[in-house]
């Protein structure tokens, strides 16, 4: 479904991404860990348009999507979310997320009613009226997800959805997350909870100065000296024992 090339992206004489190659199949759940800075987010950049690379392709099912703009990106079935939760605080939770339905459809009726079934499969029908700014951080972030659901993605990118969360809200996002992969949506997801995201992904790719370093399973991340030396550190080694 996504294959990158060799992606390079650069700030100047700062190389955030250098030549990642990756490859995401139709029903993947990939998880992308590494230290902060490590472009991880950079790269979601990239994949959606956000940022055109300086060197390197983006292909999505076989077609060249590399510095197309996140819109036409979006309406071709991959979208992402955002760290940084910024939703229309003025308008309601359902209004939010009829914008995102829109990006599909064009009757707003019709935008309406895909709407409303997002909300209620993100938990979200209790504050459909609210208005987005009143809502906790644990909502907004559920109100994020949504937003993207409502594009009808084939490919989502989550970035950091859990962050910030307790632990009842964190059980929740994963139960969600987990909720949509099994109906068939494919997902990419950036996290640094690692218990979670162990759980979660099928595969796992890891970043550190831009570059990969590794990529499997759970297991084998978790015993690779590389990841640990670079990120997941020797506390975490000790408490997977």
């Amino acid at each position: 479904m996504l294959t990158l090339e060799r992606v390079t992206k650069r700030f100047g004489g700062l190389t955030a991404v250098r030549e990642v190659s990756l490859e995401v199949r139709a029903g993947d759940l990939l998880g992308i860990i590494g230290p902060n800075g490590a472009g991880k987010t950079t790269l979601f950049n990239v994949i959606a348009g956000y940022y055109r690379p300086e060197e390197g392709r983006v292909l999505f099912d076989g077609r060249d999507v590399t510095g197309l703009p996140p819109h036409a990106i979006c309406r071709q079935g991959l979208t992402r979310t955002f760290q940084i939760v910024k939703p229309f605080g003025n308008l309601s939770v359902l209004d939010n997320v009829t914008i995102g339905s829109l990006t599909k459809v064009t009757r707003l009726r019709t935008a309406r009613v895909d709407a409303e079934r997002v909300v209620e499969t993100c938990g979200l029908a209790p504050y459909a009226r609210a208005r987005a700014r009143a809502l906790p951080i644990g909502l907004r972030k559920r109100l994020e997800v949504a937003r993207a659901l409502a594009t009808r993605p084939r490919l989502l990118l989550l970035d950091e959805v859990m962050a910030g969360l307790n632990p009842s809200e964190l059980a929740g996002m994963v139960e969600l997350i987990r909720r949509l992969h099994g109906e068939g949506l494919t997902l990419i997801v950036i996290e640094h909870i690692m218990a979670a995201m162990m759980r979660l992904a099928r595969r796992i790719v890891v970043l550190h100065h831009g570059e990969r370093i590794a990529e499997g399973t759970p297991a084998q991340i978790a015993s690779d000296r590389r990841v640990i030396d670079a990120y997941l550190g020797e506390e975490f080694v000790l408490a997977e024992a």
